[in-house]
């Protein structure tokens, strides 16, 4: 049975970790508006090649929706199966010339397994914060990922990313999604929260998320298979009142990944 406590303890838990920059930052004199790209890439690995890892192909993706701010799921980090010298993220983020935050769901294959976000704004700070497994589930550990922007003009926006569990049943995707928007509804900052939630519109974990988030899209375009796809999983969200939706897309990349990237483009009201 989950317990009220284990979620607290999860908060009190909350690890900070240091900052890994990789280029420039953006450097305008205003900022009206932020471009989003939220990609679960994969481990990149394309599924037509099995066990081919295309780093470039996911850079690619990166490069030609010129993104200020992408959150990633599914990466890999010095693990065997793509490479012990190979840190997805870091790789990533050279390429874009951005900063970025890898926060670590689960040791895996000798390296570590989980998520990140990727970005041209100034890191101030980062945090991971640990999600419930409900006991009995089997289901694989899951965190949060938060980093604090510093924006032109003084602003200020929390960016979060998760990637919620992936079985059949909503049991611990109900409980991480509570814990989620529990941390992030008392942020005195504009919050953008994106991620694989592995739940569908109208589902119960949707319903929630819509309780205390604006989505970039009502009837989203879906992301999964990638070949026809049928369902839309991967969702960008906000603080109601605090954005507007100047442009939505799913993007048809359908060789770099399993899920289709989402992109919005976010103008602060």
């Amino acid at each position: 049975m989950y317990e009220l406590s284990r979620f607290h303890l999860a908060l009190l838990m909350v690890i900070t970790l240091g900052a890994c920059s990789a280029g420039k930052t953006v450097t305008t004199a205003k900022t009206s508006s932020v471009n989003v790209l939220c990609y679960n890439i994969h481990v990149a690995n394309p599924p037509s090649v099995k066990g081919k890892k295309d780093i470039p192909a996911i850079a690619k993706v990166i490069s030609d929706v010129q993104p200020d701010i992408v959150l990633l799921q599914e990466v890999d980090v010095h693990t065997a199966r793509s490479g012990k010298d190979v840190h997805q993220a870091e790789e990533l983020a050279k390429s874009s010339k951005m900063a970025y935050f890898f926060a670590k769901g689960i040791d895996y294959d000798g390296g570590e397994y989980g998520i990140a976000i990727l970005t041209h704004y100034p890191i101030i700070e980062k945090k991971r914060y640990p999600l419930t497994t409900v006991a009995g589930t089997n289901g694989e550990p899951r965190v949060l990922a938060t980093v604090l922007l510093q924006l032109p003009e003084n602003k200020r926006l929390l960016v979060a990313c998760t990637h919620l569990d992936a079985q059949r049943g909503d049991t611990n995707r109900l409980v991480q999604i509570k814990e989620v928007t529990a941390i992030l509804k008392d942020q005195p900052y504009p919050v953008i929260l994106a991620g694989d939630l592995n739940a569908p519109e109208g589902s119960p974990v949707i319903d929630i998320l819509d309780q205390h988030f604006t989505r970039s899209c009502k009837d989203c375009g879906f992301t999964i298979p990638v070949e026809n796809p049928r369902r839309c999983i991967d969702f960008i969200s906000f603080t109601p009142g605090k954005f507007e939706v100047e442009k939505h897309q799913v993007i048809q990349e359908k060789y770099a990944s399993d899920h289709l990237p989402v992109n919005a483009v976010l103008r602060f009201k």
